[in-house]
C-alpha cells in the first residue's frame, strides 16, 4: 500500500521565530513559504531530504492549538521527535549554538534520547540509536 507521512506540524507562536530556530539553530531548510493573509503556509525539510517529510511551522491561533500546547509544554512532553544520527554530538552541538534542553542525552533502551526547548513553545524530542 505505500503510506507515507508527507507533512507533518508543529504549533508555534511566532511564524518567523520559529523558520529562524528550525533553520538557523537546527539546520532545516525552508521548502515552502506561501502568503496566506496574517500568515503563511510554512514549511521545512531536513536538508539530507529535500523531498522529505516536511515540517508545517503552523501558527496556535485557534484557542484548542494553544491550550494543546502549553498543557504539552507543562507535562514536559515532546510535541514531536526527529532522528539524529548520535543525540550526545548534536547535543554538544546545539548547546553551544545556545539551544536549551529540558532532557540532556538519557540512554533508552536501544535508544538514546535528548528534549530541547525551540523557543517557540514545544519540546522537541532527538533520537538516535544507542
Amino acid at each position: 500500500m505505500g503510506i507515507r507521512i508527507n507533512l507533518t506540524s508543529v504549533f508555534v507562536d511566532d511564524q518567523a521565530k520559529a523558520l529562524a530556530f528550525y533553520t538557523d539553530m537546527l539546520g532545516f531548510v525552508p521548502k515552502n513559504d506561501i502568503p496566506l493573509g496574517e500568515h503563511r503556509w510554512l514549511t521545512v525539510v531536513s536538508p539530507d531530504e529535500p523531498t522529505g517529510t516536511e515540517l508545517l511551522l503552523e501558527p496556535d491561533e485557534h484557542p484548542a492549538a494553544r491550550t494543546y500546547r502549553a498543557a504539552l509544554m507543562a507535562d514536559g512532553i515532546p510535541a514531536a521527535s526527529f532522528t539524529v544520527d548520535d543525540v550526545a554530538t548534536t547535543h554538544a552541538t546545539l548547546s553551544d549554538r545556545g539551544v536549551s534542553f529540558t532532557q540532556d542525552p538519557l540512554a533508552m533502551g536501544p535508544v538514546v534520547t535528548a528534549v530541547l526547548d525551540d523557543t517557540c513553545g514545544n519540546l522537541i524530542q532527538l533520537t538516535s540509536p544507542a
